[in-house]
């Protein structure tokens, strides 16, 4: 079976809701997170599939804002969509492995989320040796006053970390996320990938075998949750998660468009893997109120795996939420999920990664 297209799956989905270069680009991807540091599906067959399915319990997308107005994968509620033929063979892969990267499901709570407006000033940068072409793009990029990159205070990158720096524009409504962002007196940047949130994307996203300021293709900021989701108790949308590259093979499965240097086995998941918390899984024996509330999540729209890395899960700083993380989700409060209490939604076929971008 062909796998159907991203762009006539949501227009379905909207329908029933009415609904080796020398540096193989994102090698580093998440190398530097520290220590402890696919797709709303279609059809068929494949290695990393095999039981087709649609995408959806028959709710379809969800509420598509803040960054995006046409529908995406991230969106699509996936509670009724039938595990892949070979999850338990790629689950059980995985968790032989190792599982997460620290061993336990983690929380890193360092990638902020900026706002900028018309009136914010633009500035032009210097591609550093992370920024590869024609995966990335070179334009100027809206700074906030008083921002910061990922785990600083400022806007300078001085930790050596991935200093993700992410701005949405909500007069352009469009979303500049720039990997290794360093701003002092001049701006010197990696990989940026401006995602226009007004038009629909299709399943290639912003091209094939091209990279994004994540290594799978993937805008990180709709795949973050906040604290402000939690308190409201809905997450609703799909989240990002992290798994170390000796775990993951080299090749992606549809929504993501890249993967990178990975030397995981062959029944290894690929990069953009889509994983979901079991329904049966006790939500109610998860510590704190937020930790059920992200569990349902993965329950309701899943995880999709985004990078190279350690700690398995990214929520967005609170440094620009209204809500906070103190008392309402700590870094170690999903540590009782395994990567055995998930399953793996069919993508279709896995894609070797070549790095031969198309856009």
């Amino acid at each position: 079976m062909t796998r159907i297209s991203f762009a006539i799956m949501t227009g379905l989905l909207a329908a029933a809701c009415a609904t080796d270069p020398a540096t193989d680009p994102g090698d580093n991807f998440g190398g530097t997170l520290g220590p402890d540091a696919g797709t709303g599906g279609g059809g068929g067959g494949g290695d990393d599939g095999g039981s087709g399915g649609g995408t959806g319990d028959g709710g379809g997308a969800a509420d598509v804002g803040p960054y995006f107005t046409q529908p995406m994968f991230f969106n699509n509620v996936v509670t009724g969509v039938p595990k892949a033929a070979n999850s338990d063979t790629i689950i059980a892969a995985l968790s032989a492995a190792g599982g997460w990267g620290t061993g336990l499901m983690k929380i890193d709570f360092t990638i902020d989320v900026l706002t900028a407006n018309a009136s914010t000033t633009k500035r032009a940068f210097t591609p550093t040796v992370d920024f590869f072409n024609p995966d990335c793009d070179q334009t100027p990029v809206p700074v906030p006053a008083g921002g910061n990159v990922e785990n600083e205070s400022g806007y300078a990158c001085t930790g050596g970390g991935d200093c993700h720096l992410i701005v949405f524009d909500t007069s352009e409504h469009k979303l500049y996320e720039m990997w290794r962002a360093n701003i002092t007196s001049t701006f010197q940047g990696g990989c940026l990938a401006v995602w226009d949130g007004a038009v629909a994307h299709t399943d290639t996203l912003r091209g094939d075998q091209c990279t994004s300021a994540d290594a799978a293709g993937f805008p990180i900021a709709p795949l973050l949750f906040t604290a402000d989701e939690v308190a409201a108790g809905e997450i609703a949308h799909a989240i990002r998660f992290i798994l170390p590259n000796n775990r993951v093979k080299r090749s992606y499965v549809r929504p993501a468009t890249h993967g990178t240097s990975t030397t995981g086995g062959a029944n290894a998941p690929s990069y953009g893997v889509h994983f979901r918390l079991r329904a049966d899984y006790p939500v109610a024996s998860l510590p704190t109120a937020g930790a059920r509330v992200v569990a349902r999540a993965m329950q309701k729209y899943g995880m999709y795996h985004a990078d190279g890395g350690n700690i398995a899960l990214t929520a967005q700083s609170d440094r620009h939420t209204t809500a906070k993380w103190s008392g309402l989700l700590g870094p170690a409060d999903l540590q009782a999920l395994r990567v055995t209490d998930f399953e793996v939604i069919d993508h279709g076929p896995s894609i070797p990664v070549t790095n031969d971008c198309v856009r």
